[in-house]
């Protein structure tokens, strides 16, 4: 799917993109620096809501599905891939300091390490705190990936995004993507962090390919509450984790669901996993989605 841009002209009659938002101040995408042939997907949700441990997984899935897959962490805390590699990797930032943001003198080795089933992974870092912006870091990885053709060879890539950050910065990965994941439990707060990076989503898409793919519910039992949003505002679930106890395990053990020792529970949600990786492979319709304003969520969900 491809979505034609009608640029528009300046005061001084040069021609520009749209906002993707009212009032908004965004970083916008070089066109060079498409990504190309794979299909790329970014992993949203609020802050702690286990989106590394999703992205992980769903890219050994992918991996097990015969797909090269490419990873790329987009927090400051660079934790994303661990469980992939077994260790914290250096971050693209980190090792662009070391020779003085000269990007030439990387070699592929810097800052692609292989993880779990042939897994690429890369943490893009951030800048230090209350400095700088998230989107040059994810545009300055997305750069050196195409320089060393690192995505040439790439079916899947995966953008595991920091929390339900969804200023300019953060929602840059959304521009190189074809479609956004939301990952939320049954709760109050991650469904109302899903309804803004709805939202954001929304925004992006009016000069961007990205689509909504749908809710990943996680670390929930039940899904009532989740059904509840996406019956008001056209979401759709994908996929299903409840809460089990082998998450934390495999964490502990830097480890992912695959690599963990077979048992009825680990087979069934391995099983999930890979059925969410030939879906989205796949391809999966647009949602239409219409984000809420912040009091129809508390009044849709019981709140006085």
């Amino acid at each position: 799917m491809t979505v034609v841009l009608k640029p528009r002209a300046d005061a001084e009659g040069r021609r520009s993109r749209p906002p993707d938002g009212e009032g908004s101040l965004q970083v916008q995408l070089d066109p060079n620096m498409t990504i190309g042939s794979a299909k790329v997907f970014s992993v949203y949700g609020k802050g702690g809501i286990g989106k590394s441990t999703t992205s992980s997984n769903l890219s050994a899935a992918f991996s097990k599905l015969g797909k090269r897959v490419l990873q790329i962490g987009c927090d400051p805390k660079h934790d994303s891939t661990f469980t992939l590699t077994k260790r914290l990797v250096p971050t693209v930032i980190d090792v662009l300091e070391q020779v003085n943001f000269h990007a030439e003198e990387l070699r592929i080795e810097d800052f692609v390490y292989e993880g779990f089933n042939g897994v690429m992974c890369v943490e893009a870092g951030g800048p230090p705190a209350g400095t700088g912006c998230g989107g040059y870091v994810v545009g300055q990885t997305v750069k050196l990936l195409k320089e060393h053709h690192l995505l040439d060879d790439t079916d899947v890539v995966i953008f595991d995004v920091l929390g339900d950050v969804v200023c300019g910065g953060f929602a840059s990965p959304l521009q190189h993507s074809d479609r956004a994941l939301v990952v939320a439990a049954n709760d109050f707060d991650s469904i109302f962090a899903m309804n803004r990076i709805i939202a954001a989503i929304q925004a992006k898409s009016k000069n961007y390919q990205v689509r909504v793919a749908g809710v990943i519910a996680n670390r929930s039992a039940d899904t009532d509450q989740i059904q509840k949003f996406n019956d008001a505002v056209g979401m759709k679930t994908i996929a299903h984790f409840p809460d089990h106890d082998v998450f934390r395990r495999s964490r502990l053990k830097k480890s992912t669901l695959f690599e963990m020792e077979d048992s009825p529970e680990v087979r069934a949600v391995q099983q999930e996993y890979l059925r969410l990786a030939a879906t989205l492979w796949a391809g999966t319709e647009p949602l239409l989605v219409a984000p809420m304003k912040d009091r129809d969520i508390f009044d849709l969900l019981g709140f006085d």
